[in-house]
Formats: structure tokens, sequence, C-alpha cells
């Protein structure tokens, strides 16, 4: 959509004075109940005529070229209105020319987004499979933003990604491979007087090339062992103060739960090198 076409229709409508808030309200169409803002509306003086009007932006029918020429006859009254149906008409020609149609955009007039600062096209981008789930990815055009920040004209356009929302919808549509955790080493926090050795030797493991996730916070041994299980580590390094004293550590293999003693005396870099060691076994068997 473009901000400039529901500027020109609010123009037309004579609601250009309530602007900000009617366009926060339409940017609500499709999440929130139609009645649930058309009351809204109502609330600000809306007239029952001018509802239906803009609350039928978000249904109109047909091809992008048929909903343009629609918006046209009532935006293009207006001066701002007609500037925002000839940028969208080029916008779409270009895409057009590059092979994107109807099958991948939809022009909606409904698409207002909530903050002030858009002055041109507006976007946002939905994953066809689970609609539900809203955008992932919206922007659009800022003229003006930059002038709170310098006196010179420094227009703008830009989207922002839902990393979380997009990776929530891949992986509820078995787009995304599973993966419990790249670590190949859960290195057990069980003493918390030792807490620095055991960052130490996570930095020093991480450092020999040997990913490594410690435990957040000091737990019974067998809480912190049945959860590395269910997170899918294949080898846990437990060291408690008997270990630290000895100079040793216990690295169990959580599938078989048998250990192996390794002897480090403290040196970081041998405790490595003796990890890697019983990797490479393990990988070699």
């Amino acid at each position: 959509n473009d901000r400039r076409i529901l500027s020109g229709i609010l123009e037309v409508l004579g609601l250009a004075d309530k602007t900000t808030y009617v366009l926060r309200c339409l940017d609500k169409t499709g999440k929130s109940p139609r009645d649930v803002v058309a009351n809204e509306l109502e609330g600000q003086g809306v007239t029952v005529q001018s509802i239906e009007c803009l609350l039928g932006l978000s249904e109109m029918n047909g091809s992008m070229t048929d909903v343009l020429r629609e918006l046209g006859d009532l935006a293009g009254q207006s001066e701002v209105g007609k500037s925002g149906v000839e940028a969208v008409g080029e916008l779409l020609e270009g895409l057009s020319e590059v092979g994107i149609g109807d099958d991948h955009i939809t022009l909606d007039p409904s698409i207002a987004r909530g903050l002030d600062y858009y002055t041109g096209i507006v976007l946002e981008s939905f994953l066809d499979d689970l609609p539900s789930l809203g955008s992932v990815c919206s922007g659009g055009r800022y003229d003006n933003l930059a002038e709170l920040y310098t006196k010179q004209f420094l227009p703008g356009v830009g989207a922002s990604l839902g990393i979380d929302r997009l990776l929530a919808g891949l992986e509820e549509l078995g787009r995304l491979e599973a993966v419990e955790t790249p670590a190949a080493i859960f290195l057990v926090y069980f003493d918390e007087s030792h807490r620095g050795d055991y960052l130490r030797i996570a930095a020093s493991l991480r450092q020999h090339g040997i990913s490594v996730d410690l435990y957040p916070e000091p737990k019974k041994l067998g809480q912190q062992l049945k959860w590395a299980g269910k997170k899918g580590f294949q080898k846990a390094l437990v060291l408690g103060s008997d270990e630290f004293k000895a100079g040793t550590a216990q690295l169990k293999d959580l599938a078989t739960q048998q250990s192996v003693n390794l002897s480090w005396q403290g040196n970081c870099a041998v405790l490595a090198n003796l990890i890697q060691s019983e990797l490479q076994n393990t990988s070699d068997k």
C-alpha cells in the first residue's frame, strides 16, 4: 500500500485532522474483529458512512490493477492520494517487468502501519502456508524521519524482519531441520565455589575448537544430566570439588552412561587435548 493513498482518502472523507488515530485503527484491520475497529472509529466521531468506506478497503476484490483503479476513483480526488496511486502503479509495473505479479503481491489499501513516520509505500509480508501467524517482515518509506536529528533532507526506506516469529512459523511448518544442540560437550555446573573454573574451562575448550555449553546454575547432578539428555547432548564433563582437588574430570557418555576418567592436573590445554582424543575415538567407532 501507500500511506499517501490513505491520506488522500481521509482528506476526501473530511478526516484529515484524525489521520493519526484513524490509521492506527485501520492497522488493526484483520487483527481485531471488524466491529471492534468500527466501534473505535465511531468513538472518535467518524460517521457510519465513512467507517464503511474505510473498513471496505480491506474487502476490495479483483486484481491489483482493478483495486488500484478503484482506489484512484476515490483517493484520486486528492492530490496527495493521486500521487500515492501513481507511485503504486509505477511499482506494480516494475514488479511485473521482473516477473512478480498477483501470485506474490497483494495490493491491500487497509495496510497502514501504525507508526506516524511512514510517508510512502508500506509493506507487510506473510507466510502463505501460515497467514494466521501475522506479518514476518514489515516496513516502508519515510522521507522525514531523519529531520528529527539533522537539518539535512535524508529520505529513507527500511524494513524489519521478525526473526522469532519467522523461525516459529518455519518450525511449525516443518521447514527447519531439528537440531537439539550444536555443542559437543555439556559442562556440568556442580559446585558454585568453582564458577570461575567452569568458565575458564569452557573458554579454553572453545579456544581449542570444542563446542561446549555450561549449565547456567548449580543444581543436583542428576537434574543437569537428565536435562542434557533431553536436549540431545552426547557427552557431559563432570567436575566437582573432589575432581578439582585431584586434578581429574569425568567425561560421561550420556547414551551408555559410561564414564572415562581424565587426569588434567588443572591444565586446561591438557584437558582439551584429552577430550579431543575421546571425541575422536568415539567418532572412529
